[in-house]
């Protein structure tokens, strides 16, 4: 019984090690502009959502989005400053959640979903947003009014 609960904990610690490393590596690449790198670390039927409301992409759209930032020789720069995680009973699917600090956003915060396929840890989903104190609210929501009204 022992040894069962030792393997269980071994390898849920090698499992958050290795989504760590991925999510690590991911951000890594996009400020070393790495696109072939950061775009391996996406399963192919991937979304990432962006901060705009209009940002829904697949892998491939995604992809073709960012290129440019890429190929410029900077994406963009987050570096988590806090990340929580949890896993599926059968250790396959990690979700997280993660506070990031970047210099064109400001605090932003990234969630998101991987699965692990033969091939190791892919992100599934990834939803970046930016978080708005509670006290300031009522100035962004009527923001966000008056840019609905313009389109």
């Amino acid at each position: 019984m022992y040894l069962l609960l030792l393997l269980s904990v071994t390898c849920s610690v090698d499992a958050r090690a290795d989504v760590n490393k991925v999510l690590d590596d991911w951000h890594l690449a996009a400020a070393k502009a790495n696109e072939d790198a950061y775009f391996g670390h996406l399963a192919e039927d991937s979304v990432f959502l962006g901060t705009d409301a209009t940002e829904r992409w697949d892998k491939a759209a995604f992809r073709k989005f960012a290129h440019p930032y890429f190929a410029k020789g900077k994406a963009w720069t987050f570096t988590p400053a806090r990340r929580g995680m949890a896993f599926s009973k059968d250790g396959k699917v990690a979700w997280f959640d993660e506070d990031l600090k970047t210099p064109n956003l400001g605090p932003a915060r990234g969630s998101g979903v991987l699965v692990l396929e033969k091939d190791g840890w892919k992100i599934a989903q990834y939803n970046l947003t930016i978080t708005i104190p509670n006290d300031q609210m009522g100035a962004v929501k009527k923001m966000l009014e008056e840019a609905a009204k313009g389109k």
